[in-house]
């Protein structure tokens, strides 16, 4: 763990005050690093917005529905897992680009870096809402619809409040990819200054201009973002336990 974890991550953030808490503060509050901040952290949380709604519809779906081709879809729902991003993005800039074969032109526009972000978080609150629904005990809902409860109240009253850790548990773990994300972004993007270049990018481009420690300082603050939000829903997971 501290090999692989700790000790890497504490470097980082050496390394961002290798020049003093001001060289740290300017390498952040650049326009171009405050500018890809700003985007990544807007763009990751319409993303998680957007996961938790779809990706909870498409569980339901999964779980408590049967058509045609259902174990597909099923296996299709991981392949941002297993495909290399850097391939997402390319296929992405193929099927969206400027010779789009569907006739829609996502590219270097920020509408296709948040297309991106979605297609390498899908699965987060697919999966994690899935089990639970699996595990849910359909009982209390057969004994809502006998009492004469509507679909839409015995899903509000009683199946959602038993997902809201998985949801929240998703939503987290998808806006924490997103703003580490880079090889589904970096192609669609067009990689524009103050326009469609995210963090990633950024700091990617500070490392071959031999900025190491400005990468390092906008590192740090997206690693202190995603342990805030992580953090975040470890609180919400044990306040979710202690009422049962």
């Amino acid at each position: 763990m501290s090999l692989i974890v700790l000790i890497p991550l504490g470097a980082v953030v050496w390394r961002s005050q290798e020049h003093g808490g001001h060289a740290f503060w300017a390498a952040v509050h650049s326009p171009e690093a405050w500018s890809a901040l700003r985007l990544t952290v807007i763009a990751s949380l319409v993303v998680a917005v957007v996961n938790v709604v779809m990706g909870t519809l498409i569980a339901w779906v999964l779980v408590r529905d049967d058509f045609p081709g259902k174990r597909v879809v099923d296996t299709v729902i991981d392949l941002p897992f297993a495909l290399p991003t850097i391939v997402a993005g390319l296929v992405l800039l193929a099927l969206y680009g400027p010779h789009s074969p569907v006739g829609i032109n996502l590219a270097y526009q920020r509408a296709g870096v948040i297309v991106a972000l979605l297609f390498v978080t899908l699965p987060f609150v697919v999966r994690t809402v899935q089990p639970v629904l699996l595990e849910l005990d359909r009982d209390m809902e057969e004994a809502a619809a006998s009492l004469g409860a509507r679909k839409a109240t015995t899903f509000r009253r009683i199946v959602l409040p038993n997902l809201y850790p998985a949801i929240a548990a998703g939503a987290a773990l998808s806006f924490a990819r997103a703003i580490s994300e880079f090889g589904s972004t970096v192609l669609i993007s067009g990689n524009m200054p103050f326009k469609t270049q995210v963090a990633a990018v950024h700091i990617f481009g500070q490392i071959e201009s031999d900025n190491t420690t400005g990468a390092a300082a906008v590192s740090t603050v997206l690693l202190i973002v995603a342990l805030v939000v992580l953090v975040g829903l470890d609180l919400l997971q044990r306040w979710a336990s202690r009422r049962g």
